[in-house]
């Protein structure tokens, strides 16, 4: 079960969601703050992936939250959903690109969107409640998503992928802006100019007149003619690459025109194509134009962030072939992998190959303070932070509730390695 921490002393807010997390009882918990401290204190040891911070209630600081979220971005990983007295409130904070929010909303909004929010969550869980990690033995992930002609959906599925993507360590920290802008742009144009027949004349005059694009779109999507249309999204995540494909159920558009013309534009909008081509590799659309896709290339063994309380820790450079630690060897530290690939062998034979999705090299021998149980050795370049035993507990003693979040992630890992185990053994019966 999932904890939804939601800091607010707002009735209307705290009935709603206690409301809607009654009907995903089997999945979700709610648990209410009213004051800024005790907020801080669940966020640290409870760690929860949704936090709904509301900026209406005049008693809880939102910004000292939010900062204590964005202190250490390695721990505290999920998405915020941000609650405003007011559009203008809204559209502030909107303002501010805040990755770790997944949604901006009005009380009002909140009221009529959060259980349908909740629904998406619960559909997509495995975007925002896995810290980070691909499965050990590594493959393809596929899937897909169908969404409806809200521009809330769009930033909702768009902000699921990225994340997830950054999380996993496969974008850095400027492909995860130009993957967000690319997604956000096709998506826009699928929704837009595909499902509602919005064209580039109508809305360019809605903006020039001051209009609300929001509110026009709002307006179409009830049409006969468009309300069931649907957006469908579906990605292929892989070792090297990544590809995404967005269909909407419009009538498509000649494309090869827009790529005819395609120059640098100062317009209000109508850069959706030029970006994609900019910032994605092998874009291309399909014959009728109402579906596009495009690939992006994964970073490879290399991490994103760096738990807060070893980054004061020196980082160690190392060749190919160098000895991390020798079997038998009488030491404990802990390493921490930044980036690189490391061979382990045990008695001289090669067990496994440690990247960066492994996090730890020694734990064991750290955790039951005995030898090595295997050589480790670099393969190519490679980066490792040094963590000696001794500081390691110390900073855990002042920061508890980093313990817990570690013991955290090797139960999952543990478990993730069972599930493999299991797999394997009913693959050999089969064969058998």
């Amino acid at each position: 079960m999932k904890k939804i921490l939601t800091a607010s002393n707002n009735n209307e807010v705290i009935t709603t969601v206690k409301n809607a997390c009654k009907k995903y009882a089997a999945y979700f918990e709610a648990e209410v703050f009213g004051d800024t401290e005790p907020v801080i204190s669940f966020i640290n040891y409870e760690i929860p992936e949704i936090k709904i911070l509301d900026y209406s209630s005049k008693n809880i600081d939102c910004e000292k939250i939010l900062e204590t979220i964005k202190s250490d971005s390695w721990l505290h990983y999920g998405g915020i959903i941000a609650v405003t007295e007011s559009n203008r409130q809204k559209e502030e904070l909107e303002e501010l690109k805040d990755n770790n929010m997944i949604a901006v909303l009005t009380v009002q909004n909140f009221k009529i969107h959060f259980e349908r929010v909740l629904r998406i969550l619960w559909q997509n869980q495995q975007f925002l409640f896995n810290r980070g990690m691909q499965d050990i033995i590594g493959g393809q992930e596929t899937g897909s998503f169908i969404c409806g002609n809200d521009p809330m959906d769009i930033r909702f599925y768009t902000n699921f992928l990225v994340s997830y993507l950054y999380n996993t360590n496969r974008i850095s920290d400027d492909d995860r802006y130009k993957l967000q802008m690319v997604l956000m742009e096709f998506l826009t144009n699928a929704l837009e100019h595909g499902n509602l027949n919005l064209s580039y004349e109508d809305k360019t005059s809605c903006l020039m007149e001051g209009k609300d694009i929001l509110q026009l779109l709002e307006e179409r999507s009830k049409m006969p003619e468009y309300a069931d249309k649907r957006i469908h999204i579906s990605y292929s995540i892989g070792k090297t690459k990544s590809t995404f494909v967005i269909r909407d159920d419009g009538d498509g558009f000649d494309w090869r025109k827009y790529l005819e013309k395609m120059a640098p534009t100062e317009d209000l909008h109508g850069r959706g194509i030029s970006l994609g081509l900019e910032m994605a590799k092998r874009v291309s659309y399909n014959e009728k134009g109402n579906e596009v896709s495009f690939e992006i290339q994964n970073q490879q063994n290399t991490v994103n962030t760096v738990p807060g309380i070893i980054e004061p820790f020196a980082t160690i450079e190392y060749k190919d072939k160098d000895v991390i630690c020798r079997e038998n060897e009488l030491s404990n530290d802990l390493f921490f992998i930044v980036s690189g690939r490391f061979a382990v062998y045990a008695q001289k034979k090669l067990a496994t190959v440690l990247t960066p999705n492994d996090m730890f090299i020694g734990e064991m021998a750290f955790l039951l303070n005995d030898r090595r149980t295997a050589t480790i050795l670099a393969v190519g370049d490679c980066r490792l932070i040094k963590i000696p035993k001794t500081a390691f507990l110390t900073l855990i003693r002042k920061n508890p509730h980093y313990g817990i979040f570690l013991s955290k992630m090797l139960a999952q890992r543990l478990q993730r390695q069972t599930r493999v185990s299991l797999e394997l053994k009913k693959q050999l019966e089969n064969n058998k």
